[in-house]
């Protein structure tokens, strides 16, 4: 009997007064007991995705999707190749090194030591983690404190603003202005106010991000904006987040520059680059950063406690197709820069067709995307239900609709005060087959009529 008594005392749960009623009754109502299972705070207000939204609007395969930055052409065949005979060994099937593969980080120190004139030591001052979002991640979770400032340039890839506020840090916004009353808009007519710039430096800024070759605007920042963001940095002691994905897909007239290699500007920035968009395989999802030990040895503290490693066929796939292209570069044949040729051409082809049927597209100078300017086909819009939906959004929805035609609403990519400016442009991807292309200009040049 006294066993029994101990065993059901043991056993006694202690709930909180939460779960009674005012009678002192267990409460077991949903409402309750959901009370406790709410979002944390650091992601209030985060849930709303245009990758999630848009993804599945365009499932049904009639649409031609020119939305997401997802390759239809082939990877170079070599890459494939090298993923399937590292599958084939056994020990290549278990885990790696966790901030990075051996023999993609010694690989990696060779291409972009040779690129920034400098030796960089592939175990310390490298990091490989899940794609540039694992990258950007890192960087912010390692380096961002609660309480500091972010500077981010718009129009800016989406998920800059939700990771600085995921890192209890403030977003400070500056847009790129356009120059007026050029008939021909490139990317290169886009740029920083250098008082409105300076103005958003203050004591609580800990680091700037910069995107070049920018998505979405392909524009490629010059020598002389990079300068005066690098003199601003240094002036007030900040870090540079350079995400640098797009770096080989530049196109002819046009040079890119890693900030990083500015006088003062190793030991305060971080490089993000990508596999992925290196060798057009966005689903193998490995991206780096490089930077000196001093930063990235956080950005490994972060990795460590949360993702880890990254899988090792892939690595090793990455790493055989980096070296491959080493021993090329400055060649013709070498994949960093034979890919942008190719992409030149479908760059252009798409934007004849865009100014042919009325829109205005901006040409990128990097990058596989093109802003296009939508005002001159002054479609009403008034009849579709979320009249607080910005314009781009909802044009983007009824064209996915009524034009089987994908594209990404631009104003994804801003703050809220910046909506106006920007709600009238999409955004079209074109490192497409030509087949994809075929299709597109057909659903455009045929608008009145689908």
């Amino acid at each position: 009997m006294n066993i029994t008594r101990q065993v059901l005392n043991c056993c006694k749960v202690i709930y909180p007064s939460s779960f009674f009623n005012s009678r002192g009754r267990f409460c077991t109502s949903q409402s309750t007991r959901m009370s406790r299972h709410t979002n944390s705070k650091r992601i209030e207000g985060l849930n709303k995705n245009v990758w999630v939204v848009f993804t599945a609007m365009t499932s049904d395969p009639s649409i031609v999707n020119l939305g997401q930055g997802k390759p239809d052409i082939p990877p170079p065949s070599y890459v494939k190749e090298a993923l399937a005979k590292a599958a084939s060994v056994d020990d290549l099937n278990q885990y790696t090194r966790g901030f990075g593969h051996p023999l993609l980080v010694k690989a990696l120190s060779q291409v972009y030591g040779k690129v920034c004139g400098r030796q960089i030591d592939p175990f310390k001052e490298i990091l490989v983690t899940v794609g540039g979002y694992g990258s950007l991640f890192s960087t912010i979770q390692g380096l961002v404190d609660e309480g500091d400032e972010v500077i981010i340039i718009e129009p800016f890839f989406d998920c800059y603003l939700p990771m600085v506020k995921m890192a209890g840090a403030k977003p400070v916004l500056i847009p790129l202005r356009v120059k007026s009353g050029k008939k021909t808009l490139t990317g290169a007519d886009w740029f920083l106010d250098p008082n409105e710039l300076a103005s958003k430096f203050s004591s609580k800024t800990k680091a700037i991000i910069l995107n070049t070759p920018n998505n979405p605007i392909g524009k490629v920042f010059t020598r002389e904006e990079l300068q005066m963001i690098a003199d601003l940095c240094i002036k007030h002691d900040t870090l540079c987040i350079s995400d640098e994905v797009y770096e080989w897909l530049v196109y002819k007239g046009h040079q890119h520059i890693k900030i990083a290699t500015l006088p003062g500007m190793w030991d305060r920035t971080i490089t993000i680059g990508s596999g992925g968009k290196t060798f057009s395989v966005t689903g193998w999802k490995l991206g780096w950063s490089i930077g000196p030990e001093h930063l990235i040895k956080h950005l490994q503290t972060v990795m460590q406690n949360s993702l880890y490693t990254c899988p090792t066929p892939l690595q090793e796939a990455l790493a055989q197709g980096l070296l491959h292209n080493f021993d090329l570069m400055g060649q013709p044949e070498c994949y960093f820069s034979s890919l942008s040729v190719e992409l030149e051409v479908k760059r252009d082809r798409l934007a004849a067709v865009l100014q042919e049927v009325g829109m205005t597209p901006i040409i990128p100078e990097g990058g596989y995307f093109m802003l296009v300017d939508v005002t001159s086909l002054n479609q009403d819009l008034s009849h579709m239900a979320d009249n607080d939906e910005a314009y781009d959004w909802k044009f983007v929805r009824w064209m996915i609709k009524e034009k089987k035609l994908a594209a990404i609403p631009v104003t994804a990519f801003v703050g809220d005060e910046s909506k106006k400016q920007f709600e009238k442009y999409i955004r079209f991807c074109f490192i497409k087959q030509d087949s994809t292309l075929d299709a597109a200009e057909h659903i455009l040049k045929n608008w009145g009529q689908i």
